[in-house]
């Protein structure tokens, strides 16, 4: 997906306190971050937000669940994961979920036939956020293996680790934090990697109740979806500057957004 961004000086806003659809564990305050896509800027921004909502709130225990697309498509995907690697909101415990797009970019790490796909679907934008240069439509195998040299020579060590080490979901109180989704009607231990990561349609249609409320990103839409059964909180923020972030604090919940 290939959007403009829009040119404009992005700033803070925030919603107020709704009744959620589940809950929260007690005494926790969780802050569920959708897919950033190499926009450095608007993750800043949003963490500062975080840290002053947390000053301003009473005293409860700040997670941070990171939905996962970190990188691609924007411009400053090497520094997102540079920021993540960093440990940002020391005080917070944190959680970084693995989406699609790490799983894309991983997989060209070792296999080049994803990397025509990858390129076009914002490859480009993370290599060269790396300093290499590739361009749309490269097929050559001779080319793409090297760039899978050059990627993975330019690749630090500690970004390599912090890859490895992507969650595929978090559990919480009556919530799950997960990239895509999940299959419908499967056991949480029995979904693939590929359902977690990628799925859509079937996941975004079903009314089930699936034992969670799954908060989501991936699947981006103009503002956050609040349902029974699911919260999905990508709103594009690579294209739109809208960086979304849910706050869930007991049977409530607000949004912290770029705007």
């Amino acid at each position: 997906m290939r959007l403009f961004l829009k040119r404009r000086e992005p700033s803070i806003r925030r919603g107020d306190w709704s009744p959620a659809p589940g809950r929260a564990p007690d005494g926790e305050r969780i802050f569920a971050i959708g897919d950033i896509h190499g926009r450095l800027d608007l993750l800043e921004m949003l963490l500062a937000a975080i840290e002053d909502e947390q000053r301003s709130l009473p005293p409860a225990r700040p997670v941070l669940v990171f939905l996962g697309d970190y990188v691609d498509r924007g411009p400053d995907s090497r520094a997102v994961i540079e920021r993540l690697c960093e440990r940002p909101l020391p005080a917070f415990e944190r959680a970084h979920l693995r989406g699609n797009h790490e799983d894309w970019f991983e997989s060209f790490l070792t296999d080049t036939r994803v990397g025509p796909s990858w390129l076009y679907c914002g490859g480009v934008e993370t290599l060269a956020s790396y300093g290499v240069h590739a361009a749309l439509g490269e097929d050559e195998p001779r080319r793409l293996r090297a760039l899978q040299e050059e990627i993975a020579a330019a690749l630090p060590e500690a970004h390599r680790a912090f890859l490895d080490a992507l969650e595929p979901y978090r559990e919480s109180g009556g919530y799950l934090f997960v990239h895509a989704g999940i299959r419908p009607g499967v056991p949480l231990a029995r979904q693939s990697a590929e359902d977690l990561y990628w799925i859509r349609d079937s996941f975004l249609r079903a009314s089930d109740d699936h034992g969670h409320v799954v908060v989501h990103g991936h699947t981006i839409t103009s503002e956050a979806e609040i349902r029974h059964n699911r919260i999905g909180i990508d709103t594009g923020a690579f294209a739109t500057n809208v960086l979304t972030c849910l706050v869930l604090e007991a049977d409530r919940y607000r949004l912290i957004q770029t705007a």
